[in-house]
């Protein structure tokens, strides 16, 4: 058990906060870098967040976890990410695979698979889209067929992080075409070794290169009755449930990318010379940080107060985990690139991590659901509650 057990009071966020960022400073940025430049999974990164018992806290204490609270879990993420984007994904998809497991696994389930995450023996993924859906995860073709007391998986799911690394996946498949996504999709576990499991080979991304994206293919994997979650026929209420709460892992993220490329651009711009003195003296790169900073604060608390409903699970979950996510990627991009244009020729280079950082905010606009995606579902929420 973590000596971090418990997060009920601001000091005691603050406390984790602290532990993390000294392991993420220590033990994951020196690694950062080359991990990028190699598109190789973060070992170093994971061993250690193993070694401090923080890759995956969010693990309820009767299955051998923290039993930590939403917001705990989103400042896990947050500061691994102001270190590195790929390494962050370890505990923000740890999560995100074991939230359908929490909130509708069976408890002899819950029993088989949960201590394994929360000693770091097994690292989970999410298998939700496909080829043809992305957006629309109601269209998803793979299918999951009733033999008696076992099922028969078959199809191919698209990009899965760290898909080859992970131990556990949550698949979602359909088992009953003519009902649909309402009804007609239900949830299993598939085991990385179960027969007939194999995987494609590692995309070739723009950023977040430290954490493999592959796709999972499943031909003929039979697993037992046991290893489904939740009700036949619940998998696409669950799925749309989990990413309600997990959005808020992909916000944190996008925070900390943010963090990390306003500390790193700061610190630049108050060593670098020009025209007799620090660049940090002149109005225009002034206005500049303080914009970066505002926009930056109201992104964290954006999502702190997402992490805050998702702990009581709330009412408005849907609109503040869609927003959260929303606004902090978009909030990321732009710092990202403004820590670039602050470095001048030297952000545009491989040697400084902001170019890197760049690359790794992109992404958080567009997994767990396009920015696009986020709109239209809190304009929805915003109408109907009206």
């Amino acid at each position: 058990m973590s000596s971090f057990d418990l997060y009920k009071t601001a000091d005691e966020h603050e406390e984790l906060r602290s532990v993390v960022r000294a392991l993420a400073d220590a033990k994951i940025a020196p690694f950062a870098a080359q991990v990028d430049e190699d598109a190789r999974f973060p070992q170093e990164a994971y061993d250690a967040l193993i070694g401090a018992e923080l890759q995956a806290i969010h693990v309820p204490e009767a299955y051998g976890g923290a039993g930590a609270d939403a917001l705990a879990s989103a400042i896990v993420v947050e500061e691994v990410a102001r270190a590195c984007a790929s390494s962050s994904l370890i505990p923000g998809v740890n999560k995100l695979a074991s939230l359908p497991v929490i909130h509708s696994g069976s408890e002899d389930l819950k029993k088989e698979f949960l201590p394994g995450l929360a000693s770091g023996q097994t690292l989970w993924s999410y298998a939700l889209s496909e080829t043809d859906a992305g957006s629309d995860a109601g269209a998803m073709k793979t299918t999951a067929v009733a033999n008696g007391d076992s099922w028969t998986l078959n199809g191919s799911k698209k990009w899965i992080t760290n898909a080859g690394e992970s131990h556990i996946y949550t698949v979602l498949a359909v088992t009953d075409k003519e009902k649909g996504a309402r009804g007609g999709i239900t949830a299993f576990i598939v085991k990385k070794d179960d027969p007939g499991v194999s995987f494609g080979v590692p995309e070739k991304k723009l950023g977040i290169k430290g954490s493999p994206t592959r796709e999972v293919y499943l031909d003929n994997v039979v697993i037992s009755d046991s290893r489904r979650i939740g009700e036949v026929g619940s998998g696409f209420g669950i799925a749309m449930s989990t990413l309600d709460h997990s959005r808020i892992a992909i916000a944190a993220q996008a925070v900390g990318i943010a963090q990390g490329a306003l500390d790193f651009a700061a610190g630049y711009i108050k060593e670098r010379k020009q025209f007799g003195k620090a660049i940090a003296e002149f109005q225009g790169i002034q206005f500049m940080v303080a914009d970066m900073s505002m926009k930056l604060e109201a992104a964290r608390q954006l999502t702190y107060a997402a992490a805050a409903r998702s702990e009581r699970n709330d009412a408005d979950l849907t609109f503040f985990g869609a927003a959260s996510k929303c606004f902090a990627s978009d909030v990321a991009m732009e710092i990202t690139t403004d820590a670039v244009q602050l470095l001048g020729g030297y952000g545009y280079s491989r040697d400084y991590p902001v170019e890197r950082m760049m690359r790794d905010a992109k992404i958080t606009q567009i997994y767990e659901g396009t920015n696009q995606v986020q709109r239209i579902v809190m304009s929805r929420h915003t109408l109907a509650s009206r």
